[in-house]
């Protein structure tokens, strides 16, 4: 069975993920704004990206730093969904779910727009660890 996962580096596990943040924020992010009236008060806006900055450096920077060592003490050749382990795979699938309730929420437009721009932001600011990661270890790598 082992023959058939899909096998990877540590150096494409480390992009695979950071692509992942990458992407997933910036759907965030343009979720948020495009949840919030375009005659809406800007400050929601600006006030997601503060809590965003806020969520990012003093939580998923943590996260962000527990999953590059995951990967870099896993080793070459697992299998690509091991990106992140079970846990958070797990997370993944209660966020997604909390955005459904979020939206079906009765919060305002503004509110519902904040979050996700804070969380998007976040995600965003945080990927540049892991970024920055991947291109030290494909640079050590190369030489």
């Amino acid at each position: 069975m082992s023959r058939y996962k899909p096998g990877a580096t540590i150096n494409t596990h480390l992009f695979v993920a950071a692509l992942l943040w990458s992407l997933i924020g910036i759907f965030l992010m343009i979720r948020g704004v495009r949840i919030m009236p375009a005659e809406g008060n800007p400050a929601f806006f600006v006030g997601g990206v503060v809590i965003g900055t806020l969520k990012s450096i003093f939580v998923l920077d943590k996260v962000a730093g527990k999953n590059i060592q995951r990967i870099l003490d896993s080793g070459d050749n697992k299998c690509l969904g091991g990106v992140y382990s079970y846990k958070t795979w797990g997370l993944v699938l209660v966020m997604i779910g909390g955005g459904f309730l979020l939206r079906a929420s009765s919060l305002s437009p503004d509110t519902i727009g904040l979050i996700y721009v804070a969380i998007g932001w976040a995600l965003m600011l945080s990927s540049r660890l892991i970024w920055l990661k991947w291109r030290d270890y494909r640079n050590t790598a190369a030489t």
